[in-house]
């Protein structure tokens, strides 16, 4: 084995220590509707996470290589060929993304892979028969292209939605949709990554450069750097349990059942660190199992005194391997999880069944600085009863409080507020 190992190169052993979570690697992508701000916000990004040490590559939207290289409307004219078109997307998608992630993992550094766009985009343009037919022709599923492939998703709005004065396409040849075509297209892209556990929405209710700066905040808080995000959602209290079903059919939504479970933290600095690993399992509305994604959480106080916390998609044998170490003072939080956007924003409903069975507690993302008030535009067909905020509501409706195991040590209670 030791022969093995020292026969490997420093890239082999670099892309093995980056796969074991050793070496830190962040996979994203940028999405959202025609002139949203991808192509400024991608730039912005490469040269922020540069300057702070990251290797960085992006990897450019497949459909506008293939566009610039003389796919044209022409081709449509040939029945059936949009899904032989987004089939071909899909190959190059997938290949070029894992081999540009192979070639940052090979470099043992700290690295970022930005995405524009990504498999699920081409769900847009496809009904959902044909689009389920290419993904069963596979062998996959939308967890296989959404959840376990990216590590967040950042949807830009269309300028056409909210900054209509700003909608343009002269800098983007493969693009000719009206303002109102492009506010419909970005909702559909918005449907097509509903679902993926970190998904955020950056609408034009700002100028162009908040935007970018929310963004710039979003992607610092992912990869572990300061910022002056003060959180990233907001809880409230549900008086009842909401029934997907009777949610109004505007909404989309996706339900999920969650095995959150506390892991032990090796040389406790008692500062309110943590661990956990989580298996976020879809369930369709038929009610059969579509797919799990795992997830390995770690925060630990920054030099600043911040907690940061770090997030790395894992493999079914890594969470068994983890879940040997877990922490017996607390409960194995289990729910099931409801998520949908309104209003350019993204909800999730919590809906605990072990412990405190029957709690709910709605999520609401919000990217806010602590200087900026924190607006959430609430869904009018939930029953909610009031925000949790402060450390007694912490303490009471917190997950990581809430596991805690009657009679067991509360010694590290000092939690995140409200964990999700």
């Amino acid at each position: 084995m030791q022969a093995e190992a020292s026969s490997m190169t420093e890239a082999e052993r670099n892309v093995e220590e980056a796969q074991n979570g050793w070496t830190p690697f962040h996979k994203i992508v940028l999405t959202g509707g025609p002139c949203g701000g991808k192509t400024t916000a991608l730039a912005r990004l490469s040269s922020f996470l540069r300057e702070r040490g990251f290797e960085v590559i992006s990897c450019p939207e497949v459909y506008t290589i293939l566009a610039s290289n003389g796919l044209s409307s022409g081709f449509y004219t040939t029945e059936g060929i949009g899904e032989v078109i987004q089939n071909a997307v899909l190959d190059v998608q997938i290949s070029l993304e894992d081999s540009l992630s192979n070639v940052l993992k090979a470099r043992g550094k700290p690295a970022v892979l930005l995405c524009d766009r990504g498999p699920m985009d081409g769900k847009a343009y496809l009904s959902d028969e044909k689009w389920n037919k290419i993904l069963e022709s596979r062998g996959l599923s939308e967890v296989d292209l959404r959840d376990t492939r990216y590590n967040a998703v950042y949807h830009m709005v269309s300028a056409a939605d909210g900054a209509r004065e700003f909608y343009q396409l002269d800098n983007n040849t493969a693009r000719s949709e009206s303002p109102e075509e492009a506010c419909i297209l970005d909702k559909q892209t918005q449907r097509c990554w509903l679902g993926h556990p970190h998904m955020y929405v950056l609408d034009n209710s700002t100028d162009f450069e908040t935007k970018l700066q929310r963004l710039v905040n979003l992607v610092a808080k992912l990869v572990g750097l300061p910022t002056d995000l003060s959180r990233r959602s907001v809880k409230f209290l549900l008086r009842s349990k909401p029934r997907a079903e009777n949610f109004p059919n505007t909404i989309n939504y996706h339900v999920f059942e969650v095995e959150k479970v506390y892991l032990l933290v090796q040389d406790d600095p008692g500062d309110g660190s943590y661990r956990f690993i989580r298996k976020r399992t879809i369930v369709t509305r038929e009610g059969e199992r579509k797919g799990t994604v795992y997830q390995l959480t770690e925060a630990r106080r920054s030099g600043r005194g911040e907690l940061v916390e770090l997030k790395r998609i894992i493999t079914a044998r890594e969470y068994s391997a983890s879940y040997k170490s877990r922490d017996l003072s607390r409960h194995i939080v289990r729910q099931e999880r409801i998520c949908f956007l309104y209003e350019h924003q993204s909800f999730t409903v919590h809906i605990y069944e072990n412990p405190a069975p029957g709690l709910c507690i709605l999520h609401a993302q919000v990217e806010s600085t602590r200087d900026e008030k924190q607006v959430v535009k609430l869904p009018d067909f939930l029953d909610v009863e009031r925000t949790l905020v402060g450390p007694d509501d912490a303490m009471k409706y917190g997950s990581y409080a809430l596991a805690v195991i009657d009679g067991a040590s509360e010694k590290n209670l000092i939690s995140p507020f409200l964990s999700s």
